[in-house]
């Protein structure tokens, strides 16, 4: 099988101007770090701030990206929304602009049924003219998209795979045995404690959001991974978790998007600005996060590539 939609793919932050704009160099920067160590950028999603980010500012943000970037990555956009006609809207822009793949989550209001769900997407791509990547998160949305219903919607062909961020292992291995039998539909693990068993099981991807920061470390798993290198896989995975710990621990999600930016700001990748609700880390708790970081680089001998 050759999938196209594999490998390393970056959930990525979106950077900001202390007045709020994006960051127009700190884009280009940071993809340009991406493609240097070979994954792939996945703007607007979770980690990016998308539920805050303007429509105006969104299709900026694409804009920016396709003009630099299009052709020399396998680009992804998120397009989820409450508004079904905004998801459109955004994968039908997006589309025009050369990105290889939309992404989309539940909306996040309303509880509903598995028939809603699966309503939803069917009414979603046949309205849109990309390929369709559906995007688990339970954390976000409060729901969760039934194993059974991917199955079903995995036999559309333009719904190329899942990504799955949810905390359930048994639920990732089913998946994963699914998706290995299917030469086009791929699954991403999205829990970033888990990409080297997910990988390991056969997981098509992974989509960590501590690739922003240490890309090329995720790429060294998914070469050892391939190289039937177990020990060096655990190995990486243990670092990895050390610095997600760093801005993650006892954290909010929230909190965490924050912290994550105070790391990059580090390596002078973008500036720590975040949207509303979110806020910027300041003070002692801004110190500590670059020492904790800054140590963790030190000790592994590790840069942001």
């Amino acid at each position: 099988m050759n999938k196209k939609f594999t490998g390393v793919i970056v959930p990525m932050i979106t950077p900001f101007k202390r007045n709020g704009e994006i960051d127009e160099n700190a884009i280009i920067k940071i993809i340009e770090n991406f493609i240097k160590v070979g994954v792939n950028p996945f703007i607007l999603g979770t980690t990016g701030e998308s539920a805050s980010i303007s429509d105006e500012e969104k299709l900026r943000f694409a804009q920016i990206v396709s003009k630099n970037f299009k052709g020399k990555t396998i680009l992804y956009a998120g397009v989820g929304s409450n508004d079904i006609k905004l998801s459109v809207e955004y994968a039908k822009q997006y589309y025009d602009l050369g990105f290889d793949c939309c992404v989309a989550h539940l909306p996040s209001y309303y509880p509903i049924t598995d028939s809603q769900i699966l309503k939803y997407y069917e009414n979603l791509i046949e309205q849109i003219p990309s390929d369709l990547m559906l995007y688990n998160i339970k954390a976000t949305t409060h729901l969760s998209i039934p194993v059974d219903i991917v199955k079903k919607l995995s036999q559309h062909e333009r719904i190329v795979g899942l990504k799955d961020s949810e905390r359930d292992f048994e639920r990732i291995k089913d998946l994963i045995n699914f998706a290995k039998e299917k030469n086009d539909f791929s699954f991403l693990i999205g829990w970033g404690s888990k990409c080297g068993d997910g990988l390991l099981l056969g997981a098509d991807g992974i989509v960590p959001s501590t690739g922003n920061i240490t890309p090329g470390l995720f790429k060294e798993m998914l070469n050892a991974v391939k190289q039937k290198d177990i020990n060096t896989v655990r190995k990486i995975q243990l670092i990895a978790d050390e610095i997600s710990e760093v801005y993650q621990k006892n954290k909010l999600l929230s909190e965490s998007l924050a912290a994550l930016k105070v790391m990059m700001e580090t390596e002078q990748l973008c500036e720590k600005f975040v949207l509303p609700p979110l806020t910027e880390i300041e003070g002692k708790e801004y110190d500590d996060i670059r020492k904790g970081y800054t140590e963790l680089i030190e000790k592994y001998e590790l840069k942001n590539n």
